[in-house]
Protein backbone atom coordinates (compact mmCIF):
# COMPACT_ATOMS: atom_id res chain seq x y z
CA UNK A 1 0.00 0.00 0.00
CA UNK A 2 1.40 3.58 -1.09
CA UNK A 3 1.60 6.31 2.03
CA UNK A 4 1.23 9.23 -0.97
CA UNK A 5 -1.44 10.94 -1.41
CA UNK A 6 -3.72 9.17 -4.84
CA UNK A 7 -4.52 12.01 -7.29
CA UNK A 8 -7.54 10.55 -9.52
CA UNK A 9 -6.87 11.73 -13.49
CA UNK A 10 -9.72 11.27 -15.98
CA UNK A 11 -8.93 11.89 -19.78
CA UNK A 12 -9.48 11.39 -23.30
CA UNK A 13 -6.65 11.14 -25.37
CA UNK A 14 -7.82 13.32 -28.35
CA UNK A 15 -8.16 16.21 -25.62
CA UNK A 16 -4.83 18.22 -25.76
CA UNK A 17 -5.92 20.49 -22.61
CA UNK A 18 -5.79 17.18 -20.60
CA UNK A 19 -2.61 16.13 -22.30
CA UNK A 20 -0.80 19.25 -21.11
CA UNK A 21 -2.56 19.60 -17.93
CA UNK A 22 -1.47 15.88 -17.65
CA UNK A 23 2.47 16.38 -18.58
CA UNK A 24 2.01 19.13 -15.42
CA UNK A 25 0.57 16.48 -13.04
CA UNK A 26 3.79 14.00 -13.86
CA UNK A 27 5.87 16.88 -12.82
CA UNK A 28 3.94 17.82 -9.18
CA UNK A 29 4.84 13.78 -9.47
CA UNK A 30 8.37 14.53 -8.96
CA UNK A 31 7.97 17.25 -5.99
CA UNK A 32 4.78 16.14 -4.14
CA UNK A 33 3.78 13.36 -2.17
CA UNK A 34 1.27 12.62 -4.72
CA UNK A 35 0.66 9.15 -6.70
CA UNK A 36 -1.55 9.49 -9.97
CA UNK A 37 -4.00 7.25 -11.03
CA UNK A 38 -5.59 7.70 -14.66
CA UNK A 39 -9.03 6.92 -15.47
CA UNK A 40 -10.48 7.17 -19.17
CA UNK A 41 -13.06 9.99 -19.95
CA UNK A 42 -14.73 10.37 -23.64
CA UNK A 43 -15.47 13.18 -24.94
CA UNK A 44 -17.75 11.02 -27.59
CA UNK A 45 -19.95 10.30 -24.76
CA UNK A 46 -19.73 13.33 -23.22
CA UNK A 47 -21.22 15.03 -26.17
CA UNK A 48 -23.56 12.31 -27.87
CA UNK A 49 -26.62 14.10 -27.48
CA UNK A 50 -25.45 17.73 -28.53
CA UNK A 51 -24.17 16.54 -31.60
CA UNK A 52 -26.65 18.66 -34.06
CA UNK A 53 -25.45 21.93 -32.10
CA UNK A 54 -21.94 21.40 -32.61
CA UNK A 55 -19.76 22.67 -35.97
CA UNK A 56 -19.46 20.35 -38.54
CA UNK A 57 -15.53 19.79 -37.89
CA UNK A 58 -16.80 18.92 -34.42
CA UNK A 59 -19.58 17.08 -34.80
CA UNK A 60 -17.49 14.48 -37.47
CA UNK A 61 -14.71 14.75 -34.51
CA UNK A 62 -16.55 12.95 -32.13
CA UNK A 63 -18.71 11.33 -34.55
CA UNK A 64 -15.99 9.48 -36.26
CA UNK A 65 -12.68 9.84 -34.88
CA UNK A 66 -13.40 10.13 -31.08
CA UNK A 67 -14.50 6.52 -30.70
CA UNK A 68 -11.88 3.69 -31.78
CA UNK A 69 -9.07 5.61 -29.19
CA UNK A 70 -11.41 4.95 -26.58
CA UNK A 71 -12.29 1.71 -27.30
CA UNK A 72 -8.82 0.31 -27.71
CA UNK A 73 -7.61 1.61 -24.02
CA UNK A 74 -10.90 0.62 -22.25
CA UNK A 75 -10.14 -2.56 -23.51
CA UNK A 76 -6.16 -2.74 -22.22
CA UNK A 77 -7.46 -1.97 -18.89
CA UNK A 78 -9.89 -4.45 -18.33
CA UNK A 79 -7.70 -6.94 -19.79
CA UNK A 80 -4.19 -5.79 -19.07
CA UNK A 81 -5.11 -3.50 -15.61
CA UNK A 82 -5.42 -0.44 -15.01
CA UNK A 83 -1.48 -0.10 -14.65
CA UNK A 84 -1.17 0.23 -18.10
CA UNK A 85 -3.12 3.61 -18.62
CA UNK A 86 -0.45 5.77 -17.49
CA UNK A 87 2.54 4.57 -20.25
CA UNK A 88 -0.41 3.98 -22.77
CA UNK A 89 -1.50 7.34 -22.15
CA UNK A 90 1.87 8.51 -22.54
CA UNK A 91 2.14 6.48 -25.63
CA UNK A 92 -0.67 7.93 -27.41
CA UNK A 93 -0.19 11.53 -26.48
CA UNK A 94 3.34 11.65 -27.36
CA UNK A 95 2.31 10.48 -31.06
CA UNK A 96 -0.90 12.12 -31.37
CA UNK A 97 -0.05 15.91 -29.55
CA UNK A 98 3.79 16.02 -29.94
CA UNK A 99 4.23 14.25 -32.69
CA UNK A 100 1.13 15.31 -34.80
CA UNK A 101 -0.02 12.36 -36.01
CA UNK A 102 -3.57 12.41 -35.36
CA UNK A 103 -5.70 9.53 -33.54
CA UNK A 104 -5.88 7.29 -36.43
CA UNK A 105 -5.82 3.53 -36.34
CA UNK A 106 -1.76 3.32 -37.32
CA UNK A 107 -1.33 5.62 -34.24
CA UNK A 108 -2.96 3.97 -31.69
CA UNK A 109 -1.56 0.53 -33.18
CA UNK A 110 2.03 1.96 -32.74
CA UNK A 111 1.52 3.46 -29.25
CA UNK A 112 0.64 -0.32 -28.54
CA UNK A 113 3.49 -1.50 -29.60
CA UNK A 114 5.20 1.68 -27.61
CA UNK A 115 4.09 0.04 -24.76
CA UNK A 116 4.29 -3.86 -25.20
CA UNK A 117 0.46 -4.28 -25.20
CA UNK A 118 -1.02 -6.27 -28.11
CA UNK A 119 -1.92 -5.86 -31.42
CA UNK A 120 -4.91 -7.90 -31.31
CA UNK A 121 -6.71 -4.66 -28.95
CA UNK A 122 -7.03 -3.06 -32.06
CA UNK A 123 -10.03 -5.19 -32.74
CA UNK A 124 -11.77 -3.18 -30.42
CA UNK A 125 -11.14 -0.16 -32.28
CA UNK A 126 -15.15 -0.33 -34.19
CA UNK A 127 -16.89 -2.25 -31.35
CA UNK A 128 -16.04 -3.45 -27.99
CA UNK A 129 -17.68 -5.50 -25.10
CA UNK A 130 -16.33 -3.16 -22.70
CA UNK A 131 -18.29 0.26 -23.50
CA UNK A 132 -20.47 -0.41 -20.08
CA UNK A 133 -17.29 -0.26 -18.42
CA UNK A 134 -16.09 2.71 -20.32
CA UNK A 135 -19.37 4.67 -19.61
CA UNK A 136 -19.23 3.79 -16.13
CA UNK A 137 -15.23 5.60 -16.09
CA UNK A 138 -17.01 8.31 -17.96
CA UNK A 139 -19.59 8.50 -15.37
CA UNK A 140 -17.50 8.24 -12.63
CA UNK A 141 -15.46 11.54 -13.63
CA UNK A 142 -18.11 13.57 -14.88
CA UNK A 143 -20.21 13.19 -11.52
CA UNK A 144 -17.78 14.85 -9.75
CA UNK A 145 -17.67 17.93 -11.45
CA UNK A 146 -20.90 18.58 -13.40
CA UNK A 147 -22.36 17.63 -17.08
CA UNK A 148 -21.22 20.78 -18.54
CA UNK A 149 -17.13 20.20 -18.47
CA UNK A 150 -15.20 17.94 -19.51
CA UNK A 151 -11.46 16.43 -19.68
CA UNK A 152 -9.32 16.59 -17.67
CA UNK A 153 -11.32 16.36 -14.19
CA UNK A 154 -8.99 15.79 -11.71
CA UNK A 155 -10.09 14.07 -7.35
CA UNK A 156 -8.06 14.42 -4.10
CA UNK A 157 -8.54 13.38 -0.78
CA UNK A 158 -10.64 16.16 0.87
CA UNK A 159 -10.69 17.10 4.69
CA UNK A 160 -14.04 15.84 5.59
CA UNK A 161 -12.62 12.27 4.10
CA UNK A 162 -14.45 12.85 0.77
CA UNK A 163 -13.15 14.05 -2.88
CA UNK A 164 -12.03 17.33 -4.02
CA UNK A 165 -13.09 17.24 -7.33
CA UNK A 166 -12.17 19.90 -10.50
CA UNK A 167 -11.79 20.57 -13.86
CA UNK A 168 -8.60 21.69 -15.43
CA UNK A 169 -6.01 23.40 -14.92
CA UNK A 170 -6.15 24.51 -18.28
CA UNK A 171 -2.44 25.30 -18.85
CA UNK A 172 0.21 25.98 -21.43
CA UNK A 173 2.98 25.54 -21.78
CA UNK A 174 2.97 22.45 -18.51
CA UNK A 175 5.08 24.25 -15.68
CA UNK A 176 7.85 22.35 -14.20
CA UNK A 177 9.71 21.81 -10.81
CA UNK A 178 8.38 24.06 -8.00
CA UNK A 179 6.43 26.24 -10.54
CA UNK A 180 4.54 22.84 -10.89
CA UNK A 181 4.22 22.56 -7.59
CA UNK A 182 3.19 26.43 -6.65
CA UNK A 183 0.26 25.52 -8.71
CA UNK A 184 -1.14 22.47 -7.69
CA UNK A 185 -0.76 24.08 -4.45
CA UNK A 186 -2.65 26.48 -5.47
CA UNK A 187 -5.15 24.71 -7.11
CA UNK A 188 -5.39 22.68 -4.16
CA UNK A 189 -6.49 25.35 -2.09
CA UNK A 190 -8.79 27.16 -4.15
CA UNK A 191 -10.60 23.50 -5.00
CA UNK A 192 -10.90 22.63 -1.44
CA UNK A 193 -12.67 26.07 -0.39
CA UNK A 194 -16.90 24.70 0.10
CA UNK A 195 -18.55 27.41 -1.81
CA UNK A 196 -15.95 27.44 -4.59
CA UNK A 197 -17.10 27.10 -7.65
CA UNK A 198 -14.90 28.84 -11.20
CA UNK A 199 -11.84 30.43 -11.36
CA UNK A 200 -11.14 32.00 -15.30
CA UNK A 201 -9.20 34.56 -16.90
CA UNK A 202 -9.42 35.56 -21.11
CA UNK A 203 -6.74 34.80 -22.85
CA UNK A 204 -4.82 37.92 -23.99
CA UNK A 205 -2.57 36.20 -26.72
CA UNK A 206 -2.91 32.71 -28.49
CA UNK A 207 -1.85 29.19 -26.43
CA UNK A 208 1.53 28.51 -26.30
CA UNK A 209 1.68 24.61 -27.10
CA UNK A 210 5.78 24.62 -27.53
CA UNK A 211 5.28 21.78 -25.37
CA UNK A 212 3.74 20.14 -28.26
CA UNK A 213 6.44 20.69 -30.39
CA UNK A 214 3.48 23.04 -32.53
CA UNK A 215 0.80 20.99 -31.96
CA UNK A 216 -2.42 21.74 -33.27
CA UNK A 217 -4.87 23.98 -32.09
CA UNK A 218 -7.17 22.53 -29.47
CA UNK A 219 -10.80 22.44 -30.70
CA UNK A 220 -11.66 25.53 -27.95
CA UNK A 221 -13.07 25.61 -24.69
CA UNK A 222 -16.45 23.89 -25.27
CA UNK A 223 -17.61 20.57 -24.42
CA UNK A 224 -15.89 18.87 -27.12
CA UNK A 225 -12.77 19.39 -25.90
CA UNK A 226 -12.51 20.81 -22.02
Amino acid sequence: MSDKTPVDFWFDPLCPWAWMTSRWVLEVEKVRDIEVRWHLMSLAVLNEDKLDELPDEYREMLEVKAWGPVRVVIAAQEEHGPEVLGDLYTALGTRIHNQEQGPGRETVAAALKDVGLPESLMDHWDDTPYEPQLRASHQEGIDKVGQEVGTPVIAVPGADGGQVAFFGPVVTPAPKGEEAARLWDGTLAVASVPGFYEIKRTRTKGPDFSNLEAGRSPAGRSRTSS
